[in-house]
């Protein structure tokens, strides 16, 4: 039996017609070859409210659509996320998502002297973003500081890990026969349920 996998889905836009649906698709059928179970998270098609204030986030009411995301995510043994690049970090929407998914008591324990305890560990993720510009850009240049902050600040603060990126630049003008590689290359990981 292959691992269980949690597919966060981050674009905004509901549409069908997006990149990141079909690098998600890919992935799902290289998994689904692999045997490994799945469950998806449409942020999109979520319903949830912005947290407003510090008591919000410590112990105001989770709504179900993000109690649903927590289930699908403990359940997990890795976790895929996949979004567009917007204004150099993730798009607004994926991180009220996150602000309402990774909280305490979920994703880390704050009630010792010490520091926080992450409370997702034995879990794995790899972060998958698209975006306009190339890659390398974004990595050497701007060096890649939203995508980090996901990473860093969140999933391995949280006890996830190892945590792997991959990005894919300058997704607007690529050919169709790049696009058809990239879709391989999820596939792929897919497979190694990676």
């Amino acid at each position: 039996m292959g691992r269980k996998i949690a597919i966060i889905d981050g674009h905004p836009d509901p549409g069908s017609g997006r990149f990141c649906r079909a690098l998600i698709d890919a992935y799902m059928t290289g998994a689904q070859e692999a045997g490994c179970e799945i469950k998806r998270v449409n942020v999109a098609q979520l319903d949830f409210p912005i947290l407003r204030t510090q008591a919000e986030f410590v112990g105001g009411a989770t709504d179900p659509g993000i109690v649903s995301a927590q289930q699908t995510i403990k359940w997990a043994d890795h976790i895929l996320i996949v979004f567009p690049l917007w204004l150099g970090t993730a798009p607004a929407l994926l991180k009220v998502f996150f602000e309402q998914v990774f909280r305490p008591d979920f994703a880390f324990d704050e009630t010792s002297d010490k520091l926080p305890k992450g409370l997702l560990k034995g879990r794995s993720a790899r972060i998958v973003v698209t975006m306009g510009m190339p890659g390398f850009i974004y990595r050497w240049f701007y060096r890649a500081h939203g995508l980090k902050n996901i990473k860093r600040n969140i999933l391995k603060f949280s006890g996830i890990s190892p945590v792997h990126t991959t990005i894919f630049g300058m997704v607007e003008a690529a050919s169709d026969a790049k696009r058809a590689g990239w879709l391989g290359t999820m596939k792929a990981l897919g497979r190694q349920g990676a």
